[in-house]
């Protein structure tokens, strides 16, 4: 395109500013007032929230009637049918702590701290794939000898560095919350509970050791590659050749290997597991998806923030471009494994599989379900498929920021169903949490910029990066 040949790199160092120190930290300060604002409003208007108390959405009448027909009803009760009659003897032994639950056909429904835990859960969950889906493009990009995101190696490595508290915050509010959220936690912890088929035959992940020590594993394991990975790449500034590369080619490939199970295996336990009842096959592969092109939006919106305060200058619109390019792509990606889930569960029509839609079309879900297909694809693949779209910071800015609002709708889709049913809704708790966890992602991030230099100045591709065209 004419542009001149970069022959050096030269280095640039990011100062976290007490300014921005103070905006960080103000917005977890504010986003915590404002949760715990909201949470007391909740609980003291929690009777009068939806138009009357619903279980929690899983299987419940349809399964019942499904498998009432085919195999006796003593085979298929559902886990909260199961539970209603083991604590229809010892709901007086639980008044004093459950005096907020409501009954609903005999069982407990969700309580005001039901709501509470789903919204630590939606966004300990939501922002710690940022940093995964940081971890992975890290990796994916060694084992593809790419080297046109070099120069940006940085920020998705600052990005990473979330993944230490992150995954602390996930872990604990999953365990916290696990006789809150997870009935199937209750179910197997209560041996006098009719038997539920269903979950028998779910009881060699969904369990106690999978939960304690199975989740922990995989999260320290992915913890020590990421510095594995973070120490190769600041080693490499001190020492040239091409020792520090291999290495990180190497554990590349192992992460990459390791995650497409792992990964998997925490999006049942954390997520799918909420409707323990439920089955996809593609469950998985939707939550990268999500994970992906989130990780790229925040990633854009970093790099244009950067951009905006002077540093990055090496950084050119060719190398931007192909970032829009990816979030892009995985907008379209996320849009298609959206519409093969959604056709093979309605082509079926098993009553085991359209619960979870049907669930997410009634009420207000159905409004959010629409603004979530509007917001994560049409929107985004509308004004991204542009090329000079790619190329203009504040179209690429507001995309980003789209497709964040819009994937946090719909992660909010995926927990709140299923968990507080249509006692659900977004208030000061929702904004307020998310704006604290929002406050905490970034002062992480930015903290872990300053630590080291902009760029992999030893790369053996930081050069192509710099020198990065994508043509006219």
């Amino acid at each position: 395109m004419g542009h001149h040949i970069i022959q050096e790199v030269s280095q640039e160092k990011f100062e976290f500013t007490g300014r921005a120190k103070m905006i960080a930290i103000g917005l977890f300060v504010i986003g915590a007032i404002l949760a715990g604002v909201g949470a007391m409003d909740v609980k003291s208007n929690w009777d009068s929230i939806g138009h009357h108390a619903t279980e929690v959405v899983h299987l419940d009448d349809a399964t019942e009637s499904h498998k009432e027909t085919e195999h006796g009803d003593h085979h298929a009760t559902p886990a909260h049918e199961g539970h209603s009659h083991a604590k229809e003897d010892t709901k007086d032994l639980h008044s004093a702590t459950d005096h907020h639950a409501e009954i609903v056909d005999g069982h407990h429904g969700p309580t005001w701290m039901t709501r509470v835990w789903a919204n630590l859960l939606l966004n300990s969950y939501y922002f710690w794939l940022f940093a995964v889906s940081a971890l992975f493009f890290i990796a994916v990009n060694y084992v593809a000898n790419a080297g046109w995101a070099v120069m940006l190696k940085r920020i998705m490595e600052a990005q990473t560095s979330y993944l230490y508290l992150g995954s602390a915050i996930l872990l604990a509010v999953v365990i916290g919350s696990r006789h809150t959220l997870y009935h199937w936690v209750q179910y197997f912890d209560d041996p006098s509970a009719p038997t539920d088929a269903i979950l028998d035959s779910k009881a060699w992940l969904l369990n106690n050791t999978s939960l304690f020590f199975f989740i922990p594993f995989v999260l320290i394991s992915w913890i020590l590659i990421r510095m594995k990975l973070r120490n190769n790449s600041i080693s490499e500034d001190k020492d040239e050749g091409l020792s520090m590369f291999k290495s990180s080619t190497k554990w590349s490939a192992f992460f990459i290997f390791f995650f497409a199970f792992t990964f998997s295996a925490l999006s049942w336990l954390i997520i799918m597991s909420i409707d323990a009842h439920w089955y996809s096959t593609m469950f998985s592969v939707y939550n990268f998806a999500i994970s992906f092109v989130t990780g790229l939006s925040v990633m854009m919106v970093i790099v244009q923030y950067l951009k905006a305060k002077g540093y990055m200058e090496m950084v050119s619109d060719e190398v931007v471009h192909d970032l829009g390019k990816f979030m892009f792509a995985f907008c379209v990606f996320w849009g298609y494994i959206f519409l093969s889930q959604w056709l093979l569960i309605w082509y079926t029509n098993l009553p085991e599989e359209t619960v979870y839609f049907a669930a997410r079309l009634e009420g207000g879900y159905k409004t959010l379900f629409a603004i979530n297909i509007f917001m994560c694809f049409l929107a985004p693949f509308l004004v991204l498929m542009m090329r000079n779209a790619k190329r203009s910071p504040k179209v690429l800015l507001t995309a980003a920021a789209v497709i964040l609002v819009g994937h946090w709708v719909d992660t909010y889709l995926l927990i709140m169903p299923g968990t507080v049913g249509d006692k659900a809704g977004i208030g000061m708790l929702e904004i307020g949490t998310t704006v604290a966890f929002a406050g905490i992602f970034m002062y992480v991030v930015l903290n872990s910029l300053s630590k080291a230099n902009m760029y992999p100045i030893n790369h053996p591709y930081v050069l192509e990066s710099a020198n990065h065209d994508v043509g006219p």
